[in-house]
């Protein structure tokens, strides 16, 4: 089985038709969202009724801090996150709340955890950035493979059998071996939002049949996003965001 990793959508169209176009094109088994599907981006109501359609068809999603942020005010999030928000819940529907408003934190699929942000606790929105911070989904889980976002940056990490945690190079295009002695956790990075200086939008294919892992990055209009967002009057550092990736 091949699955499709896909996170922080962030209601970007572009970006997550790049990515659908790209994945068409390969041999794909199951999708799985792992949330934030808006926030900052000016086609939450699009994002939402693409996600919800393929769940209909099988996929996999759980919810993102954005997400919940539109049915539970979260004061969590930067003044221009809550301003994007606020807007988001202006223009989506009663079904596209729910859609959100029902999605799991978790799902565990055999071996594996997809999650939004962390394991060990993930409604707290932990960011996973280094070893320190990965070592608590490992220790709480029991899962080989986790599967997270959040970030907006791909990283890979393992813990071995003495429970030491390493962090590996994220080489794009280059299929990854998940050696079976170690456990392993990845940040995807981003679809809509990503955040490594390329503006390009980011994913993972894993291959539960030879056990790798690939992370791929996609090209995408993101001028059209840009311009989009500043016709909404959405916060101009978002539009900027986008063009330069960071």
């Amino acid at each position: 089985m091949r699955i499709a990793l896909l996170t922080d959508i962030h209601a970007n169209r572009e970006a997550f038709e790049a990515v659908l176009t790209d994945l068409a094109q390969r041999q794909i088994d199951r999708l799985v969202f792992l949330g934030d599907l808006v926030g900052y981006g000016p086609d939450p109501g699009w994002c939402i009724d693409k996600v919800e359609a393929l769940v209909a068809q099988g996929a996999i999603c759980v919810r993102g801090n954005h997400d919940r942020a539109v049915g539970v005010p979260d004061g969590a999030l930067n003044a221009n996150a809550r301003r994007v928000i606020d807007w988001t819940v202006d223009r989506l529907n009663a079904r596209q709340k729910l859609f959100l408003g029902e999605l799991p934190l978790t799902v565990e699929d055999g071996d594996i955890l997809y999650v939004h942000a962390s394991a060990n606790d993930p409604a707290d929105w932990i960011y996973i950035t280094n070893d320190s911070k990965a070592m608590p989904s490992f220790r709480v889980s029991k899962a080989r493979l986790i599967f997270c976002g959040h970030v907006h940056r791909a990283s890979l990490y393992s813990c071995n059998l003495a429970q030491r945690v390493a962090h590996h190079p994220v080489p794009t295009g280059a299929a990854i071996p998940l050696i079976r002695s170690r456990r392993w956790l990845a940040v995807i990075g981003s679809v809509g939002q990503p955040r490594d200086g390329s503006a390009m939008a980011g994913y993972a294919i894993l291959d539960k049949r030879t056990n790798e892992l690939t992370f791929r990055k996609v090209g995408y209009d993101a001028a059209t996003t840009a311009r989009k967002s500043r016709d909404c009057g959405l916060p101009e550092a978002l539009a900027q965001r986008l063009m330069k990736g960071e």
